[in-house]
């Protein structure tokens, strides 16, 4: 058998010459000569997925090439080496029930790892020809502490504060690595601001609520424990020059498996190292704050609006808990996709029960939003069994994903006079995950599970204590439960009774 290419533009050129299939989309143009205008920060699978489809379909609408990507890793180089021998190109594989579909994207131009290449990225930030840096860490990138500050208590944004500043004294080392992504950002605006400071826009993609204005004040609290001479004229340059509009997006990025790859091979006649996997919808929506100019996203479906909270509210409420909800329910179920779990009778009904009795009356009326028109979208998008989409994956790192998927509901709800039955529900199912994750009881689909959290060895020590006080040692214990919810025995007495519930009909 034939071995495939590799993809690359020398490849797209010669497989364009035969012609794809109409299942293809390939680029509208691969111009490499242009500065990149955009670095992005965390180019993982859903940044490539959803933000450099909207920067690609909005630089074609609008012929407009300064939209080049110059994506940053994280964690280790993997990305690179995808990309890198493929020029920056890879496909995005849309599955659904109808079939199968790929978008070719040739927006990214280069992959840096700052572990080896940390002079290239500030360098990058700095350049006058940036004008968005962008980010998708996971809410547990930005080192938060409970109460929304940073989380000055960690080694690794402690390291990044001294390296920080003497970035700002004019004294780093380029050399040295930052341990975290918001402290790489923060050095790279640093570096911006000796470099000329040139106004520069932060947009951030990650699920937070309100999340730009957040991590601005995440950004002005680390500087102002910065002991460096110069911070007082950086948070100057800060407050004047650098927007963090909030930002609301949505698109179900699975993993992506050696059948997707086999798949998009087939279609493509190359193989492809960075494939990504999507459903066919997404979404996002921008806060119009921009400290300079910007691509045109809202030629590519993009919305562009003045107050991003009510579809924030609304997506993390019933689209995100309702996902993680069934992602605990479903994995003590035995359920290895959301698309199993949602087709469970009782937990098709309880995802229901959940968005119309808690997450819905928790919003305020939106003359934009149906709300129910959202409820059966997101049930269909949950139901697409396409995307193979495992209820392991949704049920990672609940920690930080708790508070603005089922907590700040509760709060609501609560403070409202109406006991959220439903997301005391989903609370307890998160409850005994983690101690079924951490005891080494649980099997989805043939294979352990262990919890993946970065309060792993926390919640392990406090599930392992005896059934009957489970919710409340996860409640006292964590530092997750916020006031009005930790200290209402209502919610308690809910929780308490929905573990017992759970713990008798599915582990």
């Amino acid at each position: 058998m034939t071995s495939l290419p590799r993809l690359s533009t020398a490849t797209l050129a010669s497989l364009s010459a035969s012609g794809f299939p109409s299942a293809v989309a390939i680029p509208p143009g691969l111009d490499r000569t242009t500065a990149p205008g955009i670095v992005h920060l965390g180019i993982g699978a859903f940044h490539r997925a959803h933000q450099a489809v909207f920067t690609q379909r909005a630089a074609a609408a609008t012929a407009d090439d300064r939209w080049g990507i110059v994506g940053v890793t994280q964690r280790s180089a993997g990305v690179r080496s995808q990309l890198a021998p493929q020029d920056g190109l890879y496909g995005v594989l849309e599955l659904s029930d109808a079939g199968a579909g790929i978008e070719l994207v040739g927006q990214v131009r280069d992959v840096l790892f700052p572990a080896e290449q940390t002079a290239d990225v500030l360098a990058a930030i700095a350049a006058p020809t940036t004008h968005i840096v962008s980010l998708t860490v996971t809410e547990k990138g930005y080192r938060r502490s409970a109460s929304g500050g940073p989380d000055m208590t960690d080694p690794a944004l402690a390291f990044d504060l001294e390296l920080l500043s003497r970035e700002i004294d004019g004294a780093a080392d380029a050399t040295v690595t930052s341990h975290s992504a918001i402290g790489l950002l923060l050095r790279g605006l640093a570096h911006r601001w000796h470099g000329g400071g040139e106004p520069l826009t932060v947009v951030v993609c990650d699920n937070l609520m309100d999340n730009g204005p957040q991590v601005e004040l995440l950004v002005h609290s680390i500087v102002d424990a910065c002991p460096a001479a110069g911070a007082e004229g950086f948070v100057d340059w800060l407050r004047s020059s650098v927007a963090f509009p909030a930002t609301m997006v949505d698109r179900i990025v699975p993993a992506t498996t050696d059948t997707h790859r086999a798949t998009a091979s087939a279609l493509v006649g190359a193989t492809d190292a960075g494939l990504v996997v999507a459903e066919p919808f997404m979404q996002w929506v921008i806060q119009d704050r921009f400290a300079g100019t910007r691509p045109a996203w809202e030629h590519a479906g993009a919305q562009i609006t003045d107050d991003v909270s009510a579809y924030e509210h609304t997506k993390l409420r019933i689209l995100n808990g309702t996902h993680s909800a069934l992602a605990y329910l479903g994995a003590l179920r035995g359920h290895a996709l959301i698309a199993d779990a949602v087709a469970d009778p009782e937990l098709h009904a309880f995802a229901r029960a959940l968005i119309d009795e808690d997450a819905v009356p928790s919003l305020a009326p939106s003359a934009e939003i149906d709300t129910a028109a959202y409820r059966e979208s997101v049930l269909e998008r949950f139901a697409n069994a396409a995307i193979g989409h495992t209820t392991v994956q949704i049920a990672m790192d609940g920690s930080q994903k708790l508070p603005i998927r089922f907590l700040a509901t509760a709060r609501d709800r609560l403070a409202a006079g109406h006991v959220p039955h439903a997301i005391a529900r989903a609370v307890a199912a998160w409850m005994l995950y983690v101690r079924a994750t951490t005891d080494g009881e649980l099997e989805v689909a043939g294979r352990r599970v262990e919890l993946d959290d970065p309060l792993a060895s926390l919640l392990g020590e406090l599930a392992a204590g005896p059934l009957d006080g489970l919710a409340d040692r996860l409640i006292d214990g964590s530092g997750i439960f916020p006031a009005g919810v930790a200290d209402d025995d209502r919610f308690r007495a809910a929780v308490r009774s929905a573990v017992a519930d759970l713990q008798a009909v599915t582990v």
